[in-house]
């Protein structure tokens, strides 16, 4: 549900985004809708997808969902009951966002420039962590069930968020609708606009699309910040891609925050999103509970 919801706080795609989203659902032969004009696409497969129609490619060729999700959302529930072969693919676009097919009769290259959101229970019965014990899976039926999702898609991911059950009291406040404190899709997508506003204003782009160069001028942290964000690379043994996402990922919050400079809470709140809540336990500086 809450991944559905992703495309009503994005900033609406500009004229040349609405005309490329157009133009690959009229290759695909789907149908158009003048009120979804400009409105980033959402697209959720199956887990029983094959490559092929997530790709795209075929005797004939044929748009996969990776290139209709181009500038807006793919969502994938279940992840690790995708095929891995399936999985591995998303590694080339999610780095350069398009995705090469080549065939006997064919050479082509597809724009595939999505944001990934991946759900996934914790174990094969769900109930992993669970306050009043129902898992019953073994810590290797954990371990292989997680494992069907390999470390380098994972470390293309930025964001790690364990969703923890709903309280009694939780489940009361939803049903009578007592969300006095919440904001409303239309206010958060105000928020993301202008800090995408910002971004565009400062290089022109989204931080996710900032080169190291740019990095170097635009995500600039004190020394202290530094140690800090290098201590985090040992402890937790990240990897230099890891390092220049956190460092993107710092840089937004920053936005969000209407914030010019890079400070220590948003340093540390990436950091915390590269991880489950209780990962980092021991790392100074980090949240309670992460």
């Amino acid at each position: 549900m809450l991944a559905s919801r992703i495309c009503t706080i994005l900033p609406p795609m500009d004229e040349s985004g609405a005309l490329a989203v157009a133009a690959l659902r009229s290759i695909a032969a789907k149908a158009f809708k003048p009120e979804y004009w400009r409105v980033p696409p959402f697209r959720a497969p199956h887990h029983t997808a094959s490559a092929v129609a997530l790709v795209g490619g075929g005797s004939t060729l044929k748009v996969g969902e990776i290139t209709l999700a181009h500038n807006g959302v793919l969502f994938f529930d279940e992840l690790p009951e995708f095929s891995p072969k399936v999985l591995e693919v998303l590694r080339e676009p999610l780095e350069s966002g398009y995705i090469s097919i080549s065939r006997a009769s064919y050479q082509v290259r597809l724009p595939a420039r999505f944001q990934l959101i991946a759900a996934m229970n914790p174990c094969p019965c769900g109930y992993l962590g669970d306050t009043e014990g129902r898992c019953r899976c073994s810590t290797e039926k954990v371990r292989q069930y997680q494992a069907r999702v390999s470390g380098p898609l994972l470390d293309r991911i930025d964001m790690h968020v364990n969703v923890s059950s709903l309280s009694d009291y939780d489940r009361e406040r939803l049903l009578k609708g007592n969300q006095k404190n919440s904001e409303n899709s239309e206010e958060i997508r105000a928020r993301v606009t202008q800090a995408s506003a910002r971004q565009f204003a400062r290089a022109g782009k989204n931080n996710a699309f900032l080169s190291q160069a740019e990095m170097r001028k635009h995500c600039k942290l004190s020394s202290e910040d530094e140690q800090r964000l290098k201590q985090a690379m040992q402890q937790f043994k990240l990897s230099t891609r890891a390092f220049f996402r956190i460092l993107k990922m710092a840089r937004t919050i920053a936005d969000l925050d209407d914030a010019t400079d890079i400070g220590r809470s948003h340093l540390m709140e990436a950091i915390a999103f590269r991880f489950p809540q209780q990962s980092g336990a021991s790392f100074p500086g980090l949240p309670p509970g992460q």
